[in-house]
């Protein structure tokens, strides 16, 4: 069931992802100026944070049979996670306070739109992982693991179509 829950969520970022890049290709000058006010190198931080995180989550499985080890690993991981929103959301407050929201433009519009709604699915996964922290079977593990991954590889396409092409 989980392999239908991710590819699903991949679908939809996929789309989302798609229609963002359609909607750059109508308006370039939009997105080339509204890109600037991105703060990239927050967006590369959080890029290293997920991954990071998601090192330690897999560590975690990999360690599985000492409890101590695997549940420090698991938990490390999800607070890499609560860095990513607390990160996310200083971007969201630069963006706010110089005027940014998502009436903006569609370039904001559809930034908000898509890192809110990852952000949200991290959100989700920090509390997958903290299930599968306790209710520790092999099968929810790697469920749990297999969520949070599917979130790393979502920001890895995030983080350069919005953040980084031109």
């Amino acid at each position: 069931m989980i392999w239908i829950l991710i590819l699903g969520e991949m679908a939809v970022f996929g789309a989302l992802l798609l229609g963002f890049s359609v909607a750059r290709v109508l308006d370039p000058a939009t997105f080339a100026a509204s890109q600037l006010h991105l703060h990239r190198l927050l967006g590369g931080v959080n890029t290293l944070v997920l991954v990071t995180s998601g090192f330690l989550v897999a560590v975690a499985i990999w360690r599985r049979q000492n409890r101590q080890d695997f549940r420090l690993l698991l938990i490390a991981g999800m607070l890499l996670g609560v860095v990513f929103i607390a990160i996310k959301g200083v971007e969201y407050s630069e963006l706010f306070a110089s005027g940014f929201d998502i009436e903006t433009n569609t370039f904001f519009q559809l930034y908000f739109l898509i890192t809110g709604f990852h952000a949200l699915h991290i959100v989700l996964g920090i509390v997958i992982l903290g299930i599968v922290t306790f209710a520790d079977s092999i099968e929810n593990l790697e469920t749990g693991a297999a969520f949070w991954h599917m979130l790393d590889m979502v920001w890895v396409m995030i983080y350069p179509i919005i953040y980084l092409v031109r």
